[in-house]
């Protein structure tokens, strides 16, 4: 696979693999063995970097996705990079099945939660460690400096901010540079293209997580898809309601004739799209099939011309869609 540079000097696989599918959010997590030998394919397959975190679990293991990465990339650590996340516990009392997040970047909860991580994932190092969610009671600057220690000491080599805004992240960028920020970004969520030319100034990268709207911009649902409301966040997506199934047509119509016309699959379309629209973007669909990750490995092989990618920019910002999730609540206690 082609490769992509994040920040000053970290290269990674063009397209990377989002883990956490494979014991959270999506379902009935995947058998063990299965998902490891899933994980251990997509190294074959080109992937180089997987994206992972401490809160990535089940109710019976809340860390049990980054053991499994962990397990799954032993013996290939030396030609991978491991991402991992801190920062965030869920709110336990909440009976939603997308249980609020609360933010915790304290200093001594950095120190213990990079602790366990390196234990988990059976290394004596992490590639790029995000903070999950920007912490309101938690000067960036705290964290920041935290994250130099860290790199000092060896237990990290870059760092990054999840949902990152500008004042946060040049404030931190300011203490510690930066390596990449880790945003929601798709074809129906692109609220942080605002955030493209500050990225650029400070030469920082963009992994863009759900990067087919959480599935939607695959075409595989229709209006009768149904998600387990218990264990898959899709349940409560808006996207995913049948009315968004009639208000959707007429893009996913329009993403299945421009695909064909490159000769791609609307899943390879949609990624293409932001990796041709700036260099520094990396997308980390979750598949958990090694199917749907060979043909998203292909995406990196999808060129689109700098016009194309400005008309396909056209045609999203006046084709009808419906609303799209647009990420877990964050509150404080």
């Amino acid at each position: 696979m082609r490769t992509r540079t994040l920040g000053a000097d970290l290269t990674v696989s063009a397209v990377g693999l989002g883990c956490m599918g494979f014991s959270h959010a999506y379902g009935a997590p995947t058998e063990e063995g299965e998902a490891v030998r899933a994980i251990r394919t997509a190294f074959d397959l080109g992937y180089t970097l997987f994206d992972t975190a401490e809160t990535y679990g089940t109710a019976a293991d809340p860390h049990a996705n980054e053991k499994l990465v962990g397990r799954a990339l032993k013996e290939v650590r030396n030609q991978v990079q491991i991402v991992t996340k801190f920062g965030i516990r869920f709110d336990e009392t909440s009976t939603a099945v997308n249980k609020p997040l609360i933010p915790d970047a304290r200093p001594e909860t950095i120190r213990a939660s990079v602790e366990g991580s390196l234990k988990r994932l059976g290394t004596d190092h992490i590639d790029l460690y995000f903070q999950h969610r920007m912490d309101p009671k938690v000067e960036p600057e705290a964290v920041a400096q935290v994250m130099a220690d860290l790199i000092r000491e060896g237990k990290i080599t870059h760092w990054g901010i999840s949902e990152a805004d500008e004042t946060y992240l040049r404030r931190a960028h300011a203490v510690c540079p930066v390596t990449a920020v880790q945003n929601r970004y798709s074809m129906m969520a692109r609220w942080h293209e605002s955030l493209f030319p500050v990225l650029e100034e400070l030469h920082i990268g963009f992994i863009a997580f759900s990067p087919m709207a959480n599935g939607l911009l695959t075409a595989c649902y229709g209006k009768g898809s149904k998600f387990d409301p218990k264990l898959d966040y899709r349940s409560a997506m808006p996207q995913f309601t049948p009315e968004a199934a009639e208000e959707n047509r007429k893009l996913l119509d329009t993403l299945r004739q421009l695909a064909a016309a490159h000769s791609a699959t609307p899943a390879q379309l949609s990624l293409a799209w932001m990796l041709c629209k700036k260099p520094y973007i990396v997308p980390i669909p979750g598949s958990r099939k090694v199917e749907r990750m060979r043909e998203n490995a292909g995406a990196a092989e999808v060129q689109l011309s700098a016009g194309e990618v400005t008309q396909l920019d056209h045609i999203l910002d006046t084709i009808p869609m419906s609303a799209v999730f647009g990420g877990t609540s964050v509150i404080s206690k």
